[in-house]
């Protein structure tokens, strides 16, 4: 199965194509332009580098979420144009579960910590172990605070190994209580599109008009007309 995968869900933006399991190449930028100018460029250069014609393409792959919400539509939104043009179908992956595939290499029974900065000292995160060579899912996508984040890995016991934009947040959190842990580094602590891609593997592929971002919680704007709301009723 050939995968043209997409990750904007945070400052990092990059796109992949994996064949059967096997990277054929990616692009990755963490420079801080808007998403909406380069993830479309990146793909259309990522296939042409690689002499991939669109037409060979079985399904385009996009985190969905949790994560920013600016990210996350603009990725939906790159995919389902894809798709759509291409006349592919498209898959939608959590992109904690995405990321957790930057632990892959931990080996087998590893603990890997999933996460994001979600402000208001809150993460997403998700929690997985290393079966047969992939992550397996122990906990559902979440945001939590930091606290409750230290108090389940107490529990757990190990050393987690943290990813994600978020991990020197929770990281920083944990050393305060001498909690133990490692933190990726390089590239293995950023989302990145092969692991949407690896994760995409275990999807299910459907039209793109099915395809629709996962926030988790409600964005700040929605927030506040909530309060508002809820402060003229009272």
């Amino acid at each position: 199965m050939l995968i043209l995968g997409i990750e904007s869900s945070a400052k990092a933006a990059s796109c992949a194509l994996v064949r059967d399991g096997e990277l054929l190449g990616q692009y990755f930028q963490c420079s801080g332009l808007t998403h909406s100018a380069t993830l479309l460029p990146m793909a259309e250069q990522l296939l042409a580098s690689t002499g991939t014609d669109k037409s060979a393409l079985d399904a385009v792959a996009v985190a969905h979420g949790p994560g920013s919400f600016t990210g996350i539509r603009i990725g939906v939104a790159a995919a389902k144009g894809l798709c759509w043009a291409l006349e592919k179908p498209a898959i939608g992956v959590s992109t904690l579960e995405a990321m957790a595939w930057n632990g892959a290499g931990r080996g087998e029974g590893a603990l890997i910590c999933c996460c994001m900065d979600a402000r208001r000292s809150q993460v997403y995160n998700a929690l997985f172990t290393i079966k047969d060579g992939a992550p397996q899912r122990l906990v559902p996508d979440r945001a939590i605070s930091l606290e409750e984040l230290y108090a389940d890995l107490a529990e757990r016991g190990g050393e987690p190994f943290l990813v994600g934009d978020g991990a020197a947040l929770a990281g920083e959190y944990l050393a305060d209580r001498a909690a133990p842990h490692s933190l990726a580094s390089g590239i293995l602590l950023h989302q990145n599109a092969w692991g949407v891609c690896m994760a995409a593997r275990g999807g299910e592929p459907g039209p793109a008009g099915g395809l629709l971002p996962v926030y988790l919680r409600l964005s700040q704007a929605e927030r506040e007309r909530q309060a508002r709301l809820n402060n003229n009723a009272d």
